[in-house]
């Protein structure tokens, strides 16, 4: 989510200040950077951990860069009610695992398993290392899925998928690149099924059709049918998916 005006001019190197901003009678950090890519001033505030920051694209800009997100605090504060509460991967925690809720326990006897026929995940190890481990965990454990999931599209309707990487993207679920390489939030592992299914089949059908038109649209339902079920569901639970995290 952004606001913007205009504003550029030739940039030196890259800086980053914070700042205090009072939004609703309360203080909040806001990170000021300066970015030549930018081309106008824009506020910027993360869903998942609230961070909020003001990108400026010249350092003449970046004077201005403060009062310019005094002016956006009632859109600032409207986006930070959305953000939801954090949930650290400790000892105790119930995470979302493939769209089931699962209770993270210590004393496992390797790194992290899933108990079979419970939805109970040991994490084995100090105590202090089991929410990285966990994270890592999960992260593997969507990128072999995403991969598979991907490939078997990509054969159902003759393309070839390069490279699918995962990472922890706010803005998008996927991403498909003109070098045929797919990007997916590993975050997709805690949604179920068909969820996943359909992120995948969305970026498999870029390759084919760059863009979101009818034939586009076609692909899709042809690899996995009902494609409002998933969207509705991303739109209802997909911002809770951002609360889990290793700190």
């Amino acid at each position: 989510m952004r606001r913007k005006e205009a504003s550029r001019g030739a940039v030196p190197k890259r800086a980053v200040r914070r700042e205090l901003l009072k939004i609703e009678g309360r203080a909040v950090e806001v990170q000021v950077k300066l970015n030549p890519r930018a081309r106008r001033l824009i506020v910027k505030v993360h869903p998942a951990s609230g961070e909020v920051s003001v990108i400026a694209p010249s350092r003449r800009s970046l004077e201005h860069a403060l009062d310019f997100a005094r002016g956006q605090t009632a859109w600032i504060a409207r986006q930070l009610a959305h953000v939801p509460s954090r949930v650290l991967l400790t000892d105790g925690a119930r995470i979302p695992f493939r769209g089931k809720e699962h209770v993270v326990a210590g004393g496992g006897q390797g790194p992290v398993s899933i108990e079979d026929g419970t939805a109970v995940i040991r994490v084995g190890g100090r105590a202090e290392h089991a929410p990285r481990r966990l994270l890592d965990f999960l992260r593997r454990q969507a990128k072999r899925e995403l991969e598979a999931r991907a490939g078997e599209f990509a054969a159902r309707i003759g393309a070839r998928v390069r490279r699918v990487t995962v990472r922890d993207t706010a803005s998008r679920w996927g991403s498909c690149s003109s070098t045929r390489s797919l990007s997916f939030s590993w975050r997709l592992i805690l949604a179920p099924a068909f969820v996943l299914d359909y992120v995948a089949a969305h970026e498999v059908a870029h390759l084919k059709e760059m863009n979101h038109g009818p034939d586009f649209w076609r692909l899709v339902r042809e690899l996995v049918g009902d494609v409002k079920r998933p969207q509705a569901w991303l739109r209802q639970h997909g911002p809770s998916l951002h609360r889990y995290g290793a700190k």
